[in-house]
């Protein structure tokens, strides 16, 4: 089981201005070829190539107490762990996996930002579950990650990307820890200054030529002697030291759409029983919506009946949908002509795509074509 750290009491209501996830995969790769292949677990896995001039891609757990780590030539880590067992990666199934994985994020968040196949901040501040601890958003994600793909992940909560991804790191693997704008300050005191973002081993050496060795040290420069040195990135460290991060979480591609959807425990058979259920769904898509200040044009909706049949149905307006009340109409203009149905419906989903920021200007306003 994993282990959690000051996971208690972080909500929307703490300070800070937003809530950041950092989501970690432990040993991905690795753990997928244990997880495909019995006869692996519980043995040192190394993904990667076996020859003279291979480099080991992913190492698993049991591979890291030798002191096998990624990026080590493959020569280098046999020597550490004579036992070392090597495994061709396979990256389209890794990827397969990484979908999934983002699907899940996607249920609560649009903003991912993916930073590999096995990494990702997410930004909940506001979430379309409407949950407001950002704890109990990563305690979920984290369990449906284990049920669905039966891997484990380590998660990281705080109010900027800085030390989310730091916190991600403190109970690895299979944990979950929360850094507080309380903690935050102190907590990157005694850091070493290359656990922060952006120092290598370069600029972790130049800092060391300047008596900066710990979060503490760098919190004693001034911003002008930290420009001086390091340039641009001096004004970040500056701040870092400080528990502040103002970056964003950004998407590597700009999401166009939200959705939310609905498993129901029992196949609904009637138009009223599902179009009442639909307007569930229609309130979380919604509460994001108002909460980031999107709109969009186009509505999907989703259905899979209990054979596991999945249709879609959409339609695009000229103008944003500007209220509930026309999602909702849109939604169950798209619902109504299914029926009747054969087969009963066992998910409903909805998602608004096109998305961009609420225009000021809208008239004519959003109609049903006839």
């Amino acid at each position: 089981m994993g282990t959690e750290g000051r996971a208690e009491g972080f909500s929307a209501e703490a300070g800070g201005s937003r809530k950041i996830i950092h989501i970690d995969m432990d040993a991905f790769y690795a753990s997928v070829e244990q997880r495909d292949n019995p006869e692996l677990r519980g043995k040192p896995v190394a993904v990667g190539g076996s020859r003279e001039r291979g480099v080991v891609a992913a190492a698993s757990y049991e591979a890291r107490k030798f002191g096998v780590r990624s990026a080590m030539p493959s020569i280098t880590a046999k020597r550490k762990c004579p036992d070392l067992i090597f495994v061709k990666p396979r990256f389209d199934a890794y990827k397969a996996i990484s979908l999934q994985i983002r699907e899940i994020f996607a249920a609560y968040t649009p903003i991912i930002e993916p930073l590999s196949l096995d990494e990702a901040y997410l930004d909940v501040t506001e979430n379309l579950e409407g949950i407001s601890s950002m704890t109990q958003i990563a305690k979920e994600i984290r369990a449906r990650i284990r049920a669905e793909t039966e891997l484990t992940a380590s998660a990281g909560v705080s109010y900027n990307k800085f030390l989310a991804k730091l916190a991600s790191d403190q109970r690895k693997p299979d944990g979950l820890f929360v850094i507080t704008p309380e903690m935050g300050p102190v907590f990157v005191e005694t850091l070493p200054v290359r656990k922060f973002y952006g120092v290598g081993p370069a600029t972790a050496t130049k800092m060391g030529r300047l008596g900066i060795k710990t979060g503490l040290d760098l919190r004693a420069q001034t911003l002008t002697f930290l420009q001086q040195h390091f340039g641009k990135a001096g004004a970040y460290y500056y701040w870092a030291a400080r528990g502040i991060d103002e970056r964003p979480v950004r998407a590597d591609r700009i999401r166009k759409s939200v959705g939310a959807e609905n498993t129901f425990p029992a196949d609904l058979f009637t138009y009223e029983a599902t179009r009442d259920a639909l307007q569930e769904i229609v309130e979380k898509v919604w509460g994001f919506c108002e909460g980031s200040g999107l709109r969009g044009r186009t509505v999907t909706l989703k259905v899979k009946f209990a054979n596991f049949q999945q249709i879609t149905r959409s339609r695009t307006g000229q103008m944003q949908i500007g209220t509930r009340s026309e999602l909702e109409q849109l939604g169950n203009a798209l619902l109504e002509p299914l029926f009747p149905v054969a087969r009963g419906v066992r998910l409903l989903g909805i998602s608004l795509s096109s998305l961009a920021a609420e225009e000021a200007e809208r008239e004519p306003k959003f109609s049903l074509p006839p």
